[in-house]
């Protein structure tokens, strides 16, 4: 089991100068550029069949999920826009050079656009403590563009030791019309068994889906944990699962929501959701917050919506800024969607232009991509 404290092995790398605009004093043997022109297909025609079918365009793909395996980073690239040829991508951290190239993961078969044993627009991933890889697989394409509902959604179980898929698990029992699936974190009961927390942001619930059994129900959240935002169609509900000896806790949060709320994973487990939500406080005044991850403990890390410094907070301390701490002195070319624990101990981010690709401003190179360990600039 992949368990790391933040507060006592992350590795904050301090460096000499605060770095200027978009460039920082990165570790080169551990910082990657991804970009979709560096993808790894099976020969040079079938690279040249995509690109002429529109089936794939370079500037239309983004990474903005990622998980380690290993010394293995394993990325999700939405399909937000037509021309992606996988929606979930590999490269090795021991990769020399700064620029890594993309694999499909598991396979190029798993890939194939209207083909619902295969994968269709994958928006998160999770690896769990047994070596396990979980996806979300909303089934519905192009959503920043027309969306096609090419699949029912569904749960992706792929073993991480032989790269076989174990699971593939519908999620069509549990959604509705409002439903927009966000995020994915699996947690185990005590008697061994698999459960997926799934954010629904659209229709206000959390789905518990057992995955051994195959079965699960939604909890709806309670009214003050609700969206709050006048286009709430749009908003995003974060969740993050903390592990703690005294047993596991969800958190979660809309973007909109002026406040963070928790529950003990056993009462999802169990069905037993009723007035076991926790208040656990207000987000400093007129700040909306992003959830980015934890360091496998207590540990929560986020940063302010549009901005791109990164914090950590202890979930054992009170929700207060106070209890903040910077953890990354971010530029204002990238901001982060993800921090994991993994290769060397160390916590590792994923950033990019996220906000250029939605606004088509990333020019014909498409967006930039970085993934490096958490860097702490000093002066």
């Amino acid at each position: 089991m992949r368990i790391y404290s933040a507060l006592c092995v992350t590795l904050f790398l301090y460096v000499g100068a605060r770095a200027q605009s978009c460039s920082r004093n990165l570790i080169p043997d551990l910082s990657y550029k991804l970009t979709g022109q560096n993808l790894a297909f099976p020969c040079e025609s079938t690279k040249n069949i995509y690109k002429t079918t529109g089936r794939y365009v370079p500037s239309h793909m983004i990474a903005t999920r990622m998980q380690i395996y290993k010394d293995q980073a394993i990325i999700a690239l939405p399909r937000y826009k037509h021309g992606v040829p996988f929606t979930l991508g590999t490269f090795s951290l021991k990769s020399k050079g700064c620029r890594a190239t993309l694999l499909p993961y598991p396979c190029w078969a798993m890939q194939e656009e209207g083909n619902c044993d295969a994968l269709q627009n994958v928006v998160d991933i999770f690896v769990d403590p047994v070596d396990n890889l979980w996806c979300l697989d909303i089934g519905l394409v192009n959503t920043l563009e027309q969306p096609v509902r090419r699949c029912p959604p569904k749960i992706v179980g792929v073993n991480l030791k032989n790269g076989a898929v174990m699971k593939v698990l519908s999620l069509d029992d549990f959604v509705n019309p409002e439903s927009r699936l966000q995020y994915l974190v699996v947690d185990y009961s005590k008697d061994g068994r698999a459960f997926a927390y799934i954010a629904d942001g659209g229709a206000g619930a959390i789905i518990v889906y057992d995955l051994q059994l195959g079965t699960g129900y939604r909890v709806v959240l309670p009214k003050p944990a609700l969206s709050v935002s006048e286009k709430s169609c749009s908003d995003v509900l974060y969740i993050q699962l903390v592990r703690k000896p005294c047993g596991n806790i969800v958190y979660f949060t809309y973007l909109s929501n002026p406040r963070l709320f928790s529950i003990k994973s056993e009462f999802l487990q169990l069905g037993k959701a009723a007035g076991a939500v926790v208040d656990v406080g207000a987000k400093p005044a007129d700040q909306q917050i992003v959830l980015l991850g934890t360091d496998n403990g207590a540990g929560i890390f986020f940063r302010y919506k549009g901005e791109s410094d990164i914090f950590i907070w202890n979930s054992e301390t009170a929700f207060r800024p106070e209890n903040f701490l910077l953890v990354q002195k971010g530029d204002d070319c990238k901001l982060s969607t993800e921090v994991v624990a993994g290769y060397r101990k160390l916590m590792w981010v994923i950033e990019s232009n996220f906000h250029d690709y939605v606004l088509n401003t990333v020019g014909c190179l498409g967006p930039s991509i970085s993934i490096h360990p958490l860097i702490k600039t000093s002066d």
